[in-house]
Order: C-alpha cells, then structure tokens, then sequence
C-alpha cells in the first residue's frame, strides 16, 4: 500500500496520512489520494471540490469551517513550501471539545492531514511562501461559513508565529465559546 494512515494521539478522528514517495534523478512520484486506501482506513467519503491558496511567510489562514448541512472534511496537502497546520475539535461534548493538533505539513515531508467534519481548521506560512491544496467534502458555502479567532485563549494554540499576517475577516473571528455551532457528538 502506497500510504501510512496514524491515527493522532491526541484527538484520534484526525488522521496523518504519508504516501510512499518514489524519488530518482527526474524528481519524484507519489500518490495523493486512492478511494480504496482511503476508505479502507476508516476515511469514506467523497470530494466535492479542490482548493489551491498561495500565501507568503507569517500569512495565517482560519480557523474556518463550515456548519451542517454543508460541513467539510478536509484532506490538506503542502506542495511548495512549509505550514503549521491546525486542527481544533468544535463538536460539543466530544471528550476533546476545545482541544487542537498542529503539525507541520511541507512539500519535503509530503504529508496529508485528513480533518473531519466538525473541526475548524487552519495554517500558518513558515516558508517564503506556500502552496496549499485541499479536497473538501462539500462545496464551498457562504451561508453556513463560520470561524473561530486564531489566538482565542481558551484553546491556547501555540502558533510559532505571534503576529501573522491575517485577512479582515480573519482578525475579527469570535472565541470558540461564541461561535455559531451545530456540531454535537
């Protein structure tokens, strides 16, 4: 099999995914995504859009998600450059409400993150710039488009920048325990 799926320890419904990478004196090859792998490692859903952001160093993105009935799943993939990407869970009475993961995602390391419903997800810029591309589980939505303030205390996410570059819809997000939220275990 071409890829690696780990369960995260902490918030175990998301999940890190390495993909066999097959590299010779022309670049590399590698596999993104294969239904079969995929579903046969717990994530069975279908993609209904792609995202491709640029963004330069310190530039920080989210956290966003989207409420039911349009909630995304997300798988995330750095193919230029270097990003802390985040994963706070926002399903109320979950036993890890409130609780984030941060890894580092980049075109060297070529791993995935698969995020499901129910999380608000973002990234931060580590690199000169990068290139982020994401499959998402439903369209982009305006009307259910929500987010959660990137430095919001009571989840205490401990970005590796501490003044990034954020968008004006961005720096005006609410705390989590003011969010507009229909995610419930």
């Amino acid at each position: 099999m071409p890829f690696e799926f780990q369960h995260l320890q902490k918030i175990p419904d998301l999940i890190l995914i390495r993909s066999q990478v097959f590299e010779d004196r022309r670049g590399f090859l590698m596999e993104s995504y294969k239904k079969s792998d995929f579903e046969a490692n717990g994530i069975d859903v279908v993609f209904h859009q792609d995202i491709h952001s640029h963004s330069v160093r310190g530039a920080l993105r989210g956290l966003h998600y989207q409420m039911n009935p349009t909630a995304q799943g997300k798988l995330a993939k750095v193919v230029k450059g270097e990003v802390f990407d985040v994963a706070v869970d926002i399903r109320q009475n979950s036993s890890t409400y409130g609780q984030w993961e941060g890894l580092t995602l980049s075109e060297e390391n070529h791993h995935m993150l698969y995020i499901p419903p129910g999380f608000a997800h973002g990234f931060c810029v580590m690199s000169q710039e990068a290139e982020f591309i994401y499959k998402v589980t439903a369209e982009f939505d305006p009307e259910t488009n929500r987010g959660v303030i990137w430095n919001d205390p009571d989840i205490g996410i401990d970005w590796p920048i501490s003044d990034p570059i954020l968008s004006d819809q961005d720096a005006v997000l609410p705390q989590l325990k003011d969010v507009d939220n229909n995610f419930v275990v």
